[in-house]
């Protein structure tokens, strides 16, 4: 059991550090499997730790997921680990393919494109709206998660600044206080979550995000939602900006 174990963490830290950059590097963790929080259902949380594994470039764009090594690796059965791929490929994340099973997502350049454009038009209002409706509670909050954000940054725990990075984003966008804005943007992002968390794969992108959120919460404090919606869409075009150019440096795919 131990030289399973031993393997499947040399294949885990293999796979997730062939493609974070050193200065992002972590330890791989001991062990994979899932412990869902009392009352939660045991494919929600293998969901969870699959969607960490793709937006982390654990499991890569286009990787078949192999059932007995993932429900190994996990220590759960292969029943929960088939509904968590039905739940990730409702959100763009997974494929299911006949005669091949699940496999990683791929979006292509296009694609990208178009909704780096979108999500970067639906933060702009979201931010410009929350600019009138943020209370003193999320703005204390917000404070908190930026706190959160420059620690992992100078630890270089990019998974850790990236957890905290969404949050915030996502509490703009709750801040807005529009449902039909919160639930686009809720389905669109979780589908280019993995291509986000790439954009901040070089230092000198990564160090500028994050002078790019200590504006946003200047902007928000002051509640000047013009200037907050253009920083915010310009944020995201960078974003996009930069994993085109990181899809044009990569080798076509066979």
């Amino acid at each position: 059991m131990k030289m399973r174990a031993d393997s499947l963490d040399r294949i885990h830290y293999f796979a997730y550090n062939s493609f974070v950059p050193l200065q992002a590097r972590t330890p791989p963790p001991v062990t994979f499997a899932v412990n869902p929080p009392e009352g939660a259902a045991l494919h929600a949380a293998v969901a969870t730790r699959l969607r960490d594994m793709i937006v982390e470039g654990q499991l890569s764009a286009g990787s078949r997921l192999n059932e007995r090594v993932l429900a190994a690796a996990l220590e759960v059965s292969r029943t929960p680990l088939r509904e968590a791929f039905k739940m990730l490929a409702g959100e763009g994340l997974v494929e299911l393919l006949p005669n091949r099973g699940a496999v990683v997502a791929r979006m292509g350049t296009a694609e990208v494109a178009a909704a780096f454009d979108v999500i970067g038009a639906l933060e702009g209002l979201a931010g410009e709206l929350a600019c009138r409706h943020i209370t003193a509670d999320e703005l204390a909050e917000i404070r908190a998660l930026q706190f959160d954000m420059l620690a992992s940054h100078a630890r270089r725990d990019l998974p850790g600044y990236f957890r905290a990075n969404m949050r915030i984003h996502a509490l703009i966008n709750a801040a807005a206080r529009n449902p039909v804005l919160t639930e686009t943007f809720a389905r669109l992002n979780s589908r280019i979550h993995a291509t986000r968390y790439r954009s901040n794969l070089t230092q000198e992108r990564w160090d500028h995000a994050v002078a790019e959120h200590a504006e946003m919460l200047k902007l928000l404090e002051a509640r000047d939602g013009a200037k907050l919606r253009a920083l915010l869409e310009s944020h995201l075009h960078r974003k996009r900006d930069t994993i085109l150019a990181l899809f044009a440096a990569q080798p076509a795919a066979t």
